[in-house]
C-alpha cells in the first residue's frame, strides 16, 4: 500500500511540519519536487481556490494523493489586502522584507483599534485528480499589524503581527508555541481529526 501524500510545496519548513504531524499515522509526505512536478498557476481569486488548483495539479502530476496550502494575512483597514496576493505584495515573489516595509508603510498614522488583521491558511486534500469532494481545512490566526518590527523568529509578515494572547509578535514566540496556535497549526489540526475520523481519507484508500 503506498502511504505518500505529495505536498504542492517545495518548503522545507512546511514539509518537516507536515511529516511531524502525519508520521505517526504512517504517512510519508513528500515535496513535488521530487516527482518534478511543475507548479501550478494560481489563478484563483481566493485562498481555497488557490490551494485546489495547487492539489489537483500535483495529484495530476503524480498520480498520488496531494495536500496543498495558501495562506496570506488580511488587513482590515485595506480592505482585507493584501489576501491571496500576500506572498508578492511589493512585487517580488517571497521578498519579507519590502512586503513588510510596504505595509507599514500604508499603515503609517493609523490608530492600534484600526490596525486589526488576521492569518489564514486553507488546506486542501484530494484522493486523486478528479475527487469530486476534496477535503478543505481552514485555519485563522487573529491579532493586529505593529508599527515597526520585533522577534527574529518565523518568516513573512510574523515581525509586524502582534499575537494579543501572548503581548509580542508571531516572530517573538518559540517555534513550538507558534506551531500551537497558528493559522497554519489549526488547519493542520483539523487534517490531522479528519483523517483519524475517516480512515478511508488516507493514502492507500484513495480510490
Amino acid at each position: 500500500m503506498n502511504n505518500t501524500i505529495v505536498l504542492a510545496s517545495n518548503n522545507a519548513g512546511k514539509i518537516k511540519e507536515f511529516n511531524a504531524l502525519l508520521s505517526d499515522m504512517g504517512i510519508d509526505v513528500k515535496p513535488q519536487s521530487e516527482f518534478n512536478v511543475e507548479e501550478a498557476e494560481e489563478t484563483g481569486l481566493s485562498f481555497i481556490e488557490n490551494a485546489i488548483l495547487k492539489a489537483r495539479n500535483a495529484c495530476a502530476q503524480t498520480g498520488l494523493p496531494a495536500l496543498a496550502d495558501d495562506s496570506g494575512i488580511e488587513v482590515d483597514y485595506l480592505n482585507g489586502a493584501p489576501g491571496i496576493y500576500s506572498a508578492r505584495f511589493a512585487g517580488e515573489h517571497g521578498n519579507n522584507e519590502a512586503n513588510n516595509t510596504l505595509l507599514l508603510e500604508k499603515l503609517e498614522g493609523v490608530p492600534e483599534l484600526q490596525r486589526t488583521a488576521r492569518f489564514h491558511c486553507v488546506l486542501a486534500y484530494m484522493r486523486h485528480k478528479d475527487d469530486p469532494t476534496p477535503q478543505v481545512f481552514h485555519g485563522v490566526w487573529e491579532g493586529r499589524i505593529l508599527t515597526s518590527t520585533e522577534g527574529q523568529e518565523g518568516f513573512g509578515y510574523d515581525p509586524i503581527f502582534y499575537v494579543p494572547e501572548c503581548a509580542c509578535s508571531a516572530a517573538g514566540l518559540p517555534k513550538e508555541v507558534k506551531n500551537q496556535i497558528s493559522h497554519r497549526g489549526k488547519a493542520l489540526k483539523q487534517l490531522f481529526a479528519a483523517f483519524q475520523q475517516s480512515p478511508s481519507l488516507l493514502p492507500g484508500n484513495a480510490f
